[in-house]
């Protein structure tokens, strides 16, 4: 999923190149190799991606735990 992303904003960065100056133009096609090479490691990494915590056994203490009113 992650490649798909870098590589759709590669696409676009370079869409937009040809319209610029010359040395925006350079610029734009060096992100878009960058966002290549992302791609290109995200796809590689395979689980990237954090695990989500497991289920907690207890309920997290409240802030409001102390007497008080309603």
């Amino acid at each position: 999923m992650e490649q798909e992303f870098y590589q759709g904003l590669a696409q676009r960065v370079r869409a937009i190149a040809p319209k610029a100056d010359p040395f925006t133009r350079r610029r734009l096609l060096d992100l878009a190799k960058r966002y290549d090479a992302k791609g290109k490691s995200a796809s590689r990494s395979g689980a990237s991606e954090r695990p989500l915590p497991g289920p907690r056994t207890t309920p997290p203490p409240s802030i409001f735990s102390g007497p008080g009113e309603a």
